[in-house]
This record gives structure tokens, C-alpha cells and sequence, in this order.
């Protein structure tokens, strides 16, 4: 085993992680919502980015934003039948909703693209880099420097921006940001709608990995979950750090032990953190988005 190579492959897939977990932590730290759909939202992502490619012959990057056009079409209308519970804080009619929604997606998913896994190629999944042993793609480095971008684009509109000072305050207190004059409904719908499109974006970006399934989006979401609580609910650092570490913990564990354990060891690590550090690695910044 090359233990550079899995570090490499570690990296790389811990962006991924990142990339993929981006909109639930801002979910999570804006309307402190979980979205069990979000894995199915993924799974849609990766199809649409596939179809628009392979079916409908559009360049690969015109499927990516249509891709992210369908996502947050999907977030909004998500949001529109949750508004009320949205509002209410009604955390176990959001859960059963939102799980409703993904087995609908899965279901119609299955239906319109078939039970059967598709291959996704770009011409940087086909371009191989390689220094001596080491090798990786060009899809690889463009999931790195899309995470990196994402993540360093989110922190400077949450903390530079008048958008992103609407956004803290409806974290903060959404009922006192109402009275302040904020239109909370309109920040409930566009922190959807970018949840949806981040979650297509990162599916487009990943999906010239792995083989695109309709049963994808159920691994996703566990692993996402174990993203943003070792991060910090709702830390975009906390966030990016935990998915970053999470990939290198699932190559090296993968490749020293078994593949077959990963899940099961990343959620007693995470266990273990939440006992020595219960506010995960964004621990003292959990009260709102950072």
C-alpha cells in the first residue's frame, strides 16, 4: 500500500464529504432544520447532471448549473409545504416531511432513470496527473478547488455581505429578526433553495467518480450527518475541517483495516468526540452560522 496515495485519495474525498455536507450546514445553522432528503436530493443531482451530459448532449459545464437550477427549484418547493412547520419549529413534522420527500425522490428517480447505475465521463475524469507513483485526476483536483471556492465564497457572504448579516440574525433569533423588519419567509426559501443547488453542484462534481445509483442518496445522508455534527452545528469551518478528516480517517481506514467497517468507525469516532467535545469540532460557535 502507498500510504501517500491514500492520503492523496483521503484528501481528495474528504473535499467531497465537505462539498456535499455545505447546504445542510447552513440549513442547520440558519431554520436548525435536518433535511432527511438531502441524500435523495444528491442521488437527483447526479442524474440530472448525467442525463443533461450523456442523453442531451450539453456540455459538462452547462449540466453543473442545471443541475443547481433543478436542485433549488426542488429546495424552494421543499420549504413552500414546510413553511408553516418551518415557522413553528415543529422538528418532528420537518423530519417525517423531509424523509417523505427523499423516498418520493428515490421513487420517482427509479421510475424516470431506472433502477440500473450509470457512468458519468468528463474529460477531467479521463485526464490522469501523475508525479511518480502518485496519481490523481482532473476531476479529483476540480472537487478540491470547487470545495475550497464554496466554502471561502460562503464564509465571506455570511460574514461580509448584508445578505449575510440577514441570514445570522434569522440564526440567531428568527422571531426577533422578524420584528427587526426581516423578511424571515424570504431567508427560509433562499437558505433552501441554496441547500438544494449546493447539494446538485456537489452531486455534479462527484458523481465522474462513483457510479450513479438510485440508492446512492441513503449513503450520502449518514455521511453528511457526520459531517455537520462533528463539525459544529451550523460552523462552515467546523464543516469543512470534519469533512476534510472524515475522507483521510475513510481512506486510511479502508485501506490499513476493511472498507466494509468505515461507517461503523466514523460513527465511533464520532461518539468519541461528542464525549471529550460535545459541540464537535465548532464547538463555542453552535449558536448560529460561522
Amino acid at each position: 500500500m502507498n500510504l501517500l496515495q491514500q492520503i492523496i485519495n483521503g484528501l481528495v474525498l474528504g473535499h467531497a464529504y465537505a462539498l456535499v455536507a455545505i447546504g445542510w450546514t447552513l440549513l442547520l445553522g440558519v431554520a436548525r432544520l435536518v433535511n432527511f432528503g438531502h441524500g435523495q436530493m444528491y442521488m437527483l443531482g447526479a442524474f440530472v447532471t448525467w442525463w443533461a451530459v450523456v442523453k442531451a448532449g450539453v456540455p459538462y459545464a452547462l449540466a453543473l448549473p442545471l443541475a443547481m437550477a433543478c436542485g433549488a427549484l426542488l429546495g424552494a418547493l421543499m420549504q413552500r409545504v414546510m413553511l408553516r412547520a418551518t415557522f413553528e419549529q415543529n422538528l418532528v413534522s420537518i423530519m417525517i416531511m423531509t424523509l417523505g420527500f427523499g423516498y418520493v425522490i428515490h421513487g420517482a428517480a427509479a421510475l424516470v432513470f431506472g433502477s440500473t447505475g450509470q457512468i458519468l465521463d468528463t474529460a477531467l475524469s479521463r485526464k490522469e496527473i501523475s508525479v511518480g507513483e502518485l496519481w490523481v485526476t482532473g476531476q479529483d483536483l476540480a472537487i478540491v478547488v470547487a470545495a475550497i471556492a464554496v466554502f471561502l465564497g460562503l464564509r465571506w457572504v455570511l460574514d461580509g455581505t448584508r445578505v449575510g448579516r440577514l441570514v445570522r440574525m434569522v440564526a440567531e433569533d428568527p422571531k426577533l429578526a422578524q420584528l427587526s423588519g426581516v423578511n424571515v419567509r424570504r431567508v427560509y426559501y433562499g437558505v433552501f433553495a441554496f441547500e438544494g443547488a449546493a447539494v446538485a453542484f456537489a452531486a455534479g462534481m462527484v458523481a465522474p467518480r462513483t457510479p450513479i445509483l438510485t440508492s446512492m442518496g441513503f449513503d450520502e445522508v449518514i455521511m453528511t450527518f457526520v459531517v455537520v455534527v462533528f463539525g459544529g452545528i451550523g460552523s462552515v469551518k467546523g464543516s469543512y475541517v470534519a469533512g476534510v478528516a472524515l475522507g483521510l480517517f475513510t481512506a486510511l481506514f479502508g485501506a490499513l483495516v476493511s472498507p466494509a467497517y468505515t461507517t461503523a468507525a466514523a460513527f465511533l469516532a464520532l461518539i468519541a468526540l461528542l464525549v471529550l467535545r460535545p459541540g464537535g469540532l465548532g464547538a463555542g460557535a453552535t449558536g448560529g452560522v460561522h
